[in-house]
């Protein structure tokens, strides 16, 4: 199989895997322990947390190890949230969030908080002004620094700026940019940042919040004093060293990754065209993610090219919803306005360390033909 789906999971890095099965075999105590074993454990586990923090150009102080991105979301944006109740009890949420982040925006809701919603642009961007019209009770502004299905990168430092202006704190889902982009914690302004192991070559269940100095943060999980406080539960030691691994892998291989994978974007970009001319490339027209494409071809379903490209042996991602033989646009496209006879042919195409030349050269032909046949099957009655 030809893999294009490195947004949803990419391959774990070889020097991760012998990192973590080190791990596993050696650092058998309890990190907390004060004997050689529990501060060997910790020492790795505090290696990592360097290994982590240079890759965003953070303190190790404010790394706090998570499960993944989910719980990170749901650590900055709840625990953020209910600390700074006593000041207001209003959260803003942009409209192209990952499912991770409205979800803990449920759970607040839950708990009697008002919920804003930052609309954005027909390329999926928040405007920094926006943040300038927010009731005056609103404490936590969540926007994502890239987005999982587009690549679009959201102009957070503007947003960041504005939010402190008025007093608000900023939570960030930086999970699909880190490894990718470069990051300044500092710089971007973010009082919550939230990256994950497994979105640049180290292990899932996996995950960092980064805390500003002085955000204010409530604990989820309590009981113990694992990671300085901010969250219960022994930590996953083999996970973290891995992360940590992966981490700083993907900070050494950052600008040229980076010119690599914008190379072979446009490669990708330019074929699709040549061989589909009437295909829709989702927001070309802005700063984007070096690896992701979002494409349209008019009249060929996402769903139906899925199965009509996975037996081709090509692994890509769909960027509509299927649910009961319907298919629905994603809450992505739907907030950037794109038609629903576009956003329900949209396909995420998505590449990483792994992808050569060939491959995407390969996916070209394969998305031609699949798109071809895709729509002569649907021609009798259109496209629903």
């Amino acid at each position: 199989m030809s893999y294009f789906d490195h947004n949803a999971s990419t391959p774990v890095r070889p020097e991760v895997v012998e990192a973590m099965g080190s791990a596993l075999a050696t650092l058998h105590g309890n990190p907390s322990s004060a004997h050689r074993d529990g501060q060997r454990a910790r020492a790795a586990i505090e290696r990592a947390r360097d290994q982590v923090a240079a890759l965003v150009g953070a303190e190790p102080a404010s790394i706090v190890f998570t499960s993944g991105g989910t719980e990170g979301d749901h650590l900055g944006l709840v625990g953020g949230a209910r600390a700074l109740a006593a000041r207001g009890r209003r959260v803003a949420v942009s409209a192209v969030e990952h499912h991770a982040v409205h979800g803990a925006a449920e759970v607040l809701a839950g708990d009697g908080f008002a919920i804003e919603h930052l609309d954005v642009d027909a390329y999926g961007r928040v405007d920094p002004a926006r943040i300038d019209r927010l009731p005056a009770d609103t404490t936590l502004v969540s926007v994502m620094l890239a987005n999982n299905e587009t690549g679009v990168i959201e102009p957070v430092e503007q947003i960041a700026a504005r939010a402190l202006a008025r007093g608000m704190r900023l939570h960030c889902d930086a999970v699909q940019a880190a490894g990718k982009i470069p990051i300044d914690a500092a710089r971007l302004g973010a009082d919550y940042l939230v990256i994950s192991a497994h979105k640049l070559g180290g292990p899932k269940g996996v995950g960092a919040l980064v805390l500003a100095p002085r955000a204010p943060l409530e604990p989820l999980q309590r009981g113990s004093a694992h990671e300085h406080g901010r969250r219960g539960g022994t930590e996953n030691v083999a996970g973290i060293v891995g992360f940590g691994v992966a981490a700083e892998s993907a900070a050494r291989e950052l600008e040229s990754e980076s010119r690599r994978l914008t190379a072979l974007r446009e490669r990708l970009e330019r074929g699709l065209i040549a061989a589909l001319p009437d295909a829709v490339i989702h927001a070309a027209a802005v700063p984007r993610l070096p690896n992701t494409v979002n494409v349209s071809i008019p009249g060929a379903r996402s769903d139906t090219m899925l199965m009509a490209l996975d037996a081709r042996e090509f692994e890509v991602s769909a960027g509509a919803a299927c649910a009961s033989g319907a298919v629905e646009p994603s809450p992505v496209m739907r907030a950037m306005g794109v038609p629903r006879v576009l956003a329900i042919c949209a396909l995420r195409l998505s590449m990483g360390r792994t992808t050569r030349p060939e491959d995407v050269d390969a996916l070209i032909v394969a998305v031609a033909e699949s798109a071809r046949a895709v729509r002569a099957a649907a021609a009798p009655e259109g496209v629903a």
